[in-house]
């Protein structure tokens, strides 16, 4: 009787072994975009209802691909002549040896950052513009790495909105 059972047993193992390799595997391994409270995250579990900024499974990422142009040296956009520019400065940079390291940051700067990042990346603005946290101006005057160029951020509600670099010349 002892050989018996074993060998019933064994038959339903086996059995199970097979029914439960033929069962489908559902992994679910999605992306959500959330924001909570301590910001903007991007988890594998479903957002808290009302916290869902995107599913990636719904909604996917899309790819763009900006063509690259070279602007020929005649076609340089100038900017408008109302004030005089100060030429960029051959001393020592005001605001420390990294400064002048951090200009040439400012062509890789993106909307969508916030301004402490900007901050920490590039540095404090030659000039800011707008009293209010809603609409801010801040602007890059030409540095040693990043010569003839001025460089013009907008921030709204602490968020970069725009980047205008414009190329100018000194005569």
């Amino acid at each position: 009787m002892k050989r018996v059972e074993t060998a019933d047993r064994t038959t339903v193992a086996v059995a199970v072994v097979i029914v439960l390799a033929a069962l489908p595997v559902n992994a679910v391994a999605g992306l959500f975009k959330c924001e909570l409270d301590s910001g903007v995250t991007y988890q594998q579990t479903p957002c808290p209802p009302g916290r869902e900024l995107r599913d990636f499974d719904r909604n996917p990422a899309t790819v763009s691909v900006v063509p690259f142009t070279v602007v020929p040296e005649n076609e340089t956009r100038r900017a408008p002549s109302a004030a005089p520019l100060r030429a960029p400065s051959k001393a020592k940079p005001k605001r420390g040896d990294d400064a002048a390291k951090k200009a040439a940051e400012r062509k890789f700067l993106i909307p969508g950052i916030y301004e402490g990042e900007v901050l920490t990346r590039v540095g404090a603005p030659d000039l800011k513009s707008g009293n209010s946290r809603k609409t801010m101006r801040w602007t890059y005057l030409p540095a040693a790495d990043d010569p003839s160029t001025i460089t013009t951020l907008t921030f709204q509600e602490g968020r970069l909105i725009e980047v205008e670099r414009k190329v100018v010349h000194s005569r």
